[in-house]
C-alpha cells in the first residue's frame, strides 16, 4: 500500500468513522479489567483514506487513538467520476472484498466495514460483497489492499509509454 501524507489543513477536515469497538477483559486477581479497542476509518470524501485502531481503557480515548493512528497511515485512491476506474478484488488475511463500478445514481451498495471506507473515500456509486472473512479489521484491510490497486487509464498509459486511446 502506498502511503500518501496530506497537509496539515487537509488532515483537520477528515470525516471519521467509527466501524468497530470491541472489548476485551483480562481477569486478576481483583476481577476483571476492561479495555477497548476501536477501529476508525478517516477520509477527506475526495480520494483520500485511512484506517487506525486505538485501544484504551475508555472508549473515547480508544477513538481518539484510532483517529490518530488513522492520520498515520493516508492513501490516495484513483477515482473516474463518482465511481472506481475497474473492477477489484482485495484481499488481505482470510478478508475477500469484491468492488464493481457502477453508473451514477446506483448509490454505495456495501456491508458496514466497506461502507465506511468507500464512504470516506468519496465513492458514491459502486457495488461491493465481503467475501470470506467478516472480521471488520480484516474487511476494512482488504478494502484498502484493493483500492490501492486501482488505477485509471491515463495512468496506466503513462506507465506503458502509450497513449489512452492505445489502452482502451
Amino acid at each position: 500500500m502506498a502511503r500518501f501524507d496530506a497537509p496539515r489543513s487537509q488532515q483537520d477536515e477528515m470525516k471519521e468513522h467509527v466501524v468497530a469497538i470491541n472489548r476485551v477483559s483480562k481477569t486478576v486477581k481483583g476481577g476483571r479489567i476492561f479495555k477497548f479497542a476501536a477501529l476508525v476509518v478517516v477520509g477527506d470524501g475526495n480520494g483520500t483514506v485511512g484506517f487506525g485502531i486505538g485501544k484504551a481503557g475508555e472508549v473515547p480515548d480508544a477513538i481518539r487513538k484510532g483517529i490518530e493512528d488513522a492520520k498515520k497511515n493516508l492513501i490516495k485512491i484513483s477515482l473516474r467520476g463518482s465511481t472506481i476506474p475497474h473492477e477489484v478484488i482485495g484481499e488481505f488475511g482470510a478478508g475477500k472484498v469484491l468492488m464493481k463500478p457502477a453508473a451514477p445514481g446506483t448509490g454505495v451498495i456495501a456491508g458496514g466495514p466497506v461502507r465506511a471506507v468507500v464512504e470516506a473515500a468519496g465513492i458514491r456509486d459502486i457495488r461491493t460483497k465481503a467475501l470470506r472473512s467478516n472480521n471488520p479489521c480484516n474487511v476494512v484491510r482488504a478494502t484498502l489492499a484493493g483500492m490501492a490497486q486501482l488505477r485509471t487509464a491515463e495512468e496506466v498509459a503513462a506507465i506503458r509509454g502509450k497513449s489512452v486511446k492505445e489502452i482502451l
